[in-house]
C-alpha cells in the first residue's frame, strides 16, 4: 500500500507553486480556532452547569468523558484517514475519486460509531463499576446516566466528524465553524431548559448533547451534496462498499485508531487511579482539564490544518512545498499557544471560581491549571501537532508505535510511580502527563528533520 509519489512536481520555484497563500491559511486555521473553542464549550456547559446540582454530578460526567472519548476517538481517527485521502486525491486535482471517498467515509464512520454506541449501553453498568469501581454511590449513580445517555449520540457525532473533516480536506472550515455554533446554541439552551427548568440534573446534559450532535449531523450530510463543492456526496443511501477506497482509509485510520484508542485507554487507566483520590481531586482534574482544553484550542485547530494542507503537497508530489508549510504551521503553533497560555495561566484562579469548588478543590485545580499552562507552550506542538504532518504523508505506523510506546512508559507508569509510591497524587499523575509529552516531542522532531516521512504514499 505504501509507494512513493508519482505526480510530477512543477519546473517552477516554490514561491510561485504554493498551493495556500498566508490568506488561505488563515481562512482555514481561524475557523477551526473558533470551532474548537465552541467545541469544548458543549463539555465546559454541562459541567458548569451541572455544578449547580453538586460536584458528585461534575465527578460522573468527568469519568465518563474519559469513556466517551476513548470510544470517540476509534471513529474519529476513521474521519482523519478519510481526510488524508480525501486531501491527497484533490492534491492531485481528482474530485471524482475524493468524492467517493467520502461517501465511504461516511458509512464507515456511522456504522462504528453505531457499533460503538451499542456496546457503551450494553455494559453501562459493569464497565463503570469495573474501571470506577472505587468511586461513591453518588458519582457512580450520575456515570451510569450520563453514558447511556451520551452514547446514543455517537452515530450522529461518527457523520459529523465525518463530514466537517471532509470540508476541512476541501479548505473550507468555515462551514464546520457555522455548524459548531448552532449546536453550541442548541447545547446550552437545552441545558437551560432541562437541568435548571425540569430539573433532570446530568440526564440533561446528556439530552441536550445528543439533540445538538444529531442536527450537526443531519446540516453536514444536506450540505455535502452540493454540487459546487470539490467534494459531493450523492445518492446518501444507495450505498455500494468500495472496497480499495476503504482499504486505503484503513490503511491511515486503523493504526491512527489504535494509537488515539490506546492513548485514551492509558487516560482512563490513569482515571481509576485518580477516583482512588476522592471526589475533591476528581473534581480538581475535571476543572483542570477543562481548563487545559482551551490552552491546547490554537495546537488542535492548526494540527488540523495540516492533514489538509500538507495531505494536498504530498498528494502533488510537492515535499519541498511540504516542509516549508510545516516549518511556518508549526512557529504559528508556537506562537499562538504560548500567548494563550500566559493568559490563562495568569488567570487560572478566577476561572477556577466559576465552578464554584470548595476551598480544596479549588487549591489543586490552581496548580494544575498554572502547571499545563507552562509546559503547554513549551512541549505541547512538538508533541501533538507536529506528528499531523507524519500522519497526513501517511507515516501513520510509526507515530503509532511511538505514541504507544511513550504513553506506557511514561504516562501510565510514571503516573502509579509519582501518584502512589511518592504519594504525589493528583499532581504526580499530571507530571507523568508531561514526561509523556517530552518524549513523544524528542521523537517526532527527530522522524520529521530524518526525512523518512517523506517516503509514503497512501494513493496508488
Amino acid at each position: 500500500m505504501e509507494k512513493e509519489m508519482k505526480a510530477p512536481v512543477s519546473a517552477k520555484p516554490l514561491s510561485e507553486r504554493l498551493l495556500f497563500s498566508n490568506t488561505d491559511l488563515r481562512k482555514l486555521i481561524v475557523p477551526l480556532v473558533i470551532e474548537q473553542l465552541l467545541g469544548v464549550t458543549i463539555g465546559m456547559a454541562d459541567t458548569m452547569m451541572v455544578a449547580a446540582v453538586g460536584e458528585a454530578s461534575v465527578s460522573g460526567i468527568s469519568l465518563v468523558d474519559q469513556l466517551n472519548i476513548l470510544l470517540i476517538q476509534v471513529f474519529g481517527a476513521m474521519a482523519t484517514g478519510g481526510a488524508v485521502v480525501a486531501s491527497q486525491y484533490l492534491g492531485r486535482k481528482d474530485s471524482e475519486n475524493a468524492s467517493g471517498a467520502a461517501k465511504q467515509l461516511i458509512y464507515a464512520c456511522f456504522f462504528i460509531a453505531a457499533f460503538m454506541s451499542a456496546f457503551a449501553i450494553s455494559l453501562n453498568g459493569i464497565l463503570l463499576r469495573w474501571i470506577y469501581g472505587a468511586v461513591d454511590a453518588d458519582v457512580m449513580e450520575a456515570a451510569k446516566t450520563y453514558f447511556w445517555l451520551s452514547a446514543l449520540s455517537y452515530p450522529m457525532l461518527g457523520v459529523y466528524n465525518a463530514g466537517a473533516s471532509l470540508f476541512r480536506a476541501m479548505s473550507d472550515s468555515k462551514l464546520s465553524m457555522k455548524v459548531s455554533v448552532c449546536m453550541n446554541l442548541i447545547n446550552v439552551c437545552g441545558n437551560a431548559l432541562l437541568i435548571y427548568v425540569f430539573k433532570m440534573g446530568v440526564a440533561g446534559a446528556a439530552i441536550a448533547s445528543l439533540v445538538s450532535r444529531s442536527v450537526g449531523a443531519v446540516v453536514m450530510l444536506l450540505r455535502l451534496r452540493r454540487d459546487k463543492n470539490l467534494i459531493v456526496v450523492k445518492k446518501l443511501f444507495r450505498y455500494k462498499p468500495d472496497f480499495a477506497m476503504i482499504r486505503r482509509i484503513l490503511h491511515i485510520g486503523v493504526p491512527n485508531g489504535l494509537e488515539n484508542g490506546s492513548f485514551q485507554i492509558g487516560k482512563v487507566l490513569v482515571a481509576s487511579l485518580i477516583s482512588g483520590f476522592g471526589t475533591y481531586q476528581i473534581t480538581a482534574n475535571a476543572i483542570g482539564n477543562n481548563i487545559a482544553y482551551f490552552e491546547t484550542i490554537p495546537g488542535m485547530a492548526i494540527g488540523m490544518s495540516m492533514i489538509t494542507v500538507i495531505g494536498r503537497c504530498v498528494g502533488a508530489g510537492d515535499y519541498e512545498q511540504a516542509r516549508y508549510f510545516a516549518k511556518k504551521l508549526m512557529k504559528i503553533a508556537y506562537i499562538a499557544m504560548a500567548s494563550l497560555c500566559v493568559v490563562i495561566g495568569l488567570l487560572s484562579y478566577p476561572i477556577t471560581l466559576l465552578y464554584q469548588p470548595s476551598a480544596e478543590t479549588l487549591k489543586e485545580a490552581v496548580w494544575l491549571g498554572v502547571y499545563h499552562s507552562i509546559c503547554g507552550a513549551i512541549i505541547w506542538p512538538a508533541a501533538f501537532a507536529l506528528p499531523n504532518i507524519l500522519r497526513a504523508s501517511n507515516d501513520v505506523r510509526f507515530t503509532m508505535l511511538s505514541s504507544l510506546i511513550s504513553m506506557w512508559v511514561c504516562r501510565i507508569a510514571a503516573s502509579y510511580v509519582l501518584a502512589l509510591w511518592l504519594n504525589m497524587q493528583i499532581k504526580g499523575v499530571w507530571i507523568a502527563m508531561t514526561m509523556d509529552w517530552v518524549v513523544r516531542a524528542a521523537i517526532f522532531i527527530w522522524r520529521y528533520k530524518s526525512g523518512k516521512w517523506e517516503k509514503h504514499s497512501v494513493l496508488e
